[in-house]
């Protein structure tokens, strides 16, 4: 379990969303600093928080990053994009910058920053998955989620003995900018921001931040077409 009372995080895609929200609850659960990383670090506006320019998918961008950052105790891996789509249509760099954002973005911050959080007697990473990580409706994205669950498992394993324990985050719709042309139902950014942070909290391996994605995630173990009906017409 991770006291996040005087701990140091850092969160990617710190300036809007679950990640904006994420840092405003950082600090009210008594974080004693927060780095929030953006492209464009004049974005972020907690007035509190430490602004740093990130592109995960940069290596330069990256080390940069964690040289600034060396007290870094929490990571939590929120940056991502959805950028391709269909995996036989849409065009093939499409298809590979989900996977430079979603996975390997991730897995450069992660690489940068364990050595950091294992010299300061250790911490937590929370990785922002989706219920797509399990559910294949939205093409390369999906897989790339997928990839990035994967990865966060693996780590798990990697990593505990370092000190430092993996929670991922999955969930649906929620109601930020990113989802405004979305007609479902949305789970809300401060609530899916609580249940992360309590996840932390509470040494959680993983948070099922809404109904959709428990349902989802229950039917993994059933049969293929339950989770896809369209199979069965």
């Amino acid at each position: 379990m991770t006291d996040l009372k005087g701990a140091v995080a850092l969160v990617t895609g710190g300036s809007r969303g679950i990640g904006k929200e994420l840092v405003e609850q950082l600090y009210e659960r008594g974080a004693a600093k927060v780095y929030a990383t953006a492209r464009d670090p004049r974005t972020v506006a907690h007035p509190d928080a430490v602004p740093l320019a990130l592109e995960v998918t940069d290596p330069v961008s990256v080390a940069a990053m964690a040289e600034r950052a060396q007290d870094v105790t929490v990571l939590v891996n929120n940056a991502g994009a959805s950028v391709g789509g269909s995996l036989l249509e849409a065009p093939l760099e499409d298809v590979r910058r989900d996977f430079e954002i979603n996975f390997y973005g991730p897995l450069q911050v992660t690489r940068a920053l364990a050595p950091v959080i294992e010299r300061n007697g250790g911490g937590h990473i929370l990785n922002v998955h989706s219920v797509l990580s399990w559910i294949g409706l939205a093409g390369s994205y999906s897989a790339s989620k997928a990839a990035l669950w994967q990865q966060s498992n693996a780590l798990r394993l990697e990593l505990a003995p370092r000190g430092i324990t993996v929670t991922g985050l999955h969930v649906g719709y929620v109601d930020t900018d990113l989802t405004a042309g979305v007609d479902a139902p949305k789970a809300s950014p401060r609530d899916v921001a609580a249940q992360a942070l309590d996840g932390i909290e509470q040494g959680a391996f993983e948070v099922l931040a809404d109904d959709i994605t428990r349902q989802v995630k229950a039917g993994l173990s059933g049969d293929v077409a339950a989770l896809y009906p369209q199979l069965a017409a």
